[in-house]
């Protein structure tokens, strides 16, 4: 318990000078040396910062100027580069849409000409079967007559043979089929 008594009484005699005094900053005994002290503390601050401080911090400022020029100076130079390989792929696609392109119509005519050429010898093929089926009508129309003249004397000599029952002369049974036929024939075959 002394101690803390002393304690007290040594805080109190120091709180009483220091109000007699007041604030020393004001006093103008002391201000010479406030003045002096100002003016090295001053001085080593302006050195410390002139000489160390700042020329490192403009060194990292340039730095850091000179980084991000290159970086905009690539970026261009890359921008650029996209720039003209996306001409190239446009380049390249309009080429092979044209290329495609020529190569339908290039397989196209071929094929027309194909189809005009197939169409031809088919054509071709069915003009001369027509032909042959017109030429064999019209032997078949020549020769028609002729046999249905044989066969018309061949029958009126059968019928007339069972009718009277007697053998009949070939030639005049032929006579009146070709007479009458001629008659009906000129009817039908404008001859």
């Amino acid at each position: 318990m002394g101690k803390l008594l002393f304690l007290s009484i040594l805080l109190s005699s120091a709180v009483n000078a220091a109000e007699k005094v007041g604030m020393p900053q004001l006093d103008t005994e002391f201000w010479i040396s406030q003045i002096f002290w100002l003016a090295i503390t001053f001085s080593i601050l302006f050195i410390l910062l002139s000489k160390i401080i700042l020329p490192k911090i403009s060194a990292n400022l340039e730095t850091r100027k000179s980084l991000i020029l290159e970086n905009i100076s690539t970026a261009e130079k890359k921008r650029e580069e996209s720039e003209s390989k996306i001409k190239e792929y446009n380049e390249i696609v309009e080429k092979s849409k044209n290329d495609a392109k020529s190569m339908i119509s290039q397989a196209k005519e071929r094929l027309t000409k194909d189809i005009i050429l197939k169409k031809g010898a088919l054509e071709k093929d069915l003009s001369n079967e027509i032909q042959k089926a017109e030429i064999e009508i019209q032997e078949f129309r020549d020769k028609a007559p002729e046999r249905i003249n044989k066969i018309a004397v061949e029958t009126s000599a059968d019928l007339l043979h069972q009718l009277i029952s007697a053998d009949v002369n070939s030639s005049s049974v032929s006579a009146i089929v070709n007479d009458l036929s001629s008659k009906i024939m000129s009817r039908y075959y404008g001859n």
